[in-house]
């Protein structure tokens, strides 16, 4: 009982911080979600503005899965054309990297004062209620963060979790490890904040900590691809091109994983920073690759599933 402890001591923490990261989306995207649809129709008409709607609504809800759902379900719904969404869903992959570096910074100490100041926002009367719910939820993924920091010095002593770390030295299986994760847990900032507690606590090294947050890129496809099932064929399209986009960025990087740690290890003063600098540097070369190519990627999509006036015709 006493070697179990620890794990669902770190299980806890980890469960805790997934809570408060999907309360705040919860509260952000309730809030904001009839804002967000007038801007994504607006903006979405220039590849460029749509991508830099899709990172700030990530970077500001915490949540790349909550931000390309929206962004599916309002293709599916026809506010938004499907190549109008490509950018969006590029964006959110950089937005998401927000997360790795609040953890770099070790701001967890933060938490409980959000928590408080949040909590007593709460409960007064009137608009700022909202606020308050929103902040009280911030401060909680700070504090559960911490929680989980404190929870995995303990597991150091165990055998069976450092043959884990041991086994995922190799980037295939970093990447794997992190989508698998992702998946589970269903969402990328969940991932990316126990991996970098983990090169903070000198359990992990930062060229396998990159290739876990790149498979948790891959991972966070599953969010979209599970909304996108009841929704219209072209929805569904969307969610295929951002599981696609994801899978291309992969490929043009997985080869550079050892260059990319080595480069950024030699530019950043910890490994921590190290992990957030690359997971920026890899989605953002990726969008930028694939925002260039924007047109011929759509039109492969097209092709792969075309729209369904060219699939009756």
């Amino acid at each position: 009982m006493e070697t179990l402890t620890p794990v669902f001591g770190v299980l806890a923490a980890i469960i805790l911080f997934l809570y408060g990261l999907q309360g705040f989306s919860r509260e952000v995207e309730a809030h904001g979600r009839k804002t967000l649809q007038a801007w994504f129709g607006r903006v979405t008409r220039n590849r460029i503005f749509g991508f830099l709607l899709g990172a700030g609504a990530t970077a500001v809800v915490q949540s790349s899965s909550a931000v390309t759902s929206i962004a599916v379900a309002l293709v599916g719904a026809g506010v938004i054309g499907f190549r109008q969404s490509l950018p969006v869903l590029f964006g959110a992959n950089l937005g998401t990297t927000v997360t790795a570096w609040l953890v770099a910074f070790k701001l967890t100490g933060l938490g409980p004062f959000f928590l408080v100041l949040g909590g007593i926002l709460s409960i007064l009367p009137g608009r700022i209620q909202v606020l308050g719910k929103s902040l009280f939820y911030f401060g909680f993924i700070f504090f559960s963060l911490g929680l989980i920091s404190d929870s995995l010095a303990p597991l150091r002593e165990s055998p069976l979790f450092m043959h884990w770390l041991q086994w995922i030295e190799h980037p295939v299986a970093g990447v794997l490890a992190g989508m698998a994760i992702t998946l589970l847990v269903q969402s990328s900032s969940v991932t990316t904040g126990l991996i970098i507690v983990l090169v903070q606590q000198g359990m992990m090294t930062a060229e396998v900590a990159i290739a876990v947050v790149i498979g948790a890129n891959l991972g966070s496809t599953g969010t979209a691809l599970l909304a996108s099932i009841p929704l219209s064929h072209e929805a569904r399209r969307a969610a295929v091109a951002n599981l696609l986009f994801n899978v291309g960025g992969l490929l043009l990087w997985i080869p550079f994983i050892p260059l990319l740690a080595d480069a950024v290890m030699d530019a950043t003063a910890s490994p921590a920073m190290a992990v957030a600098l690359a997971h920026v540097l890899f989605n953002l070369s990726t969008a930028l690759v694939f925002l260039a190519l924007l047109k011929p990627f759509a039109s492969g999509m097209d092709r792969l599933l075309p729209p369904k006036q060219a699939a009756v015709a």
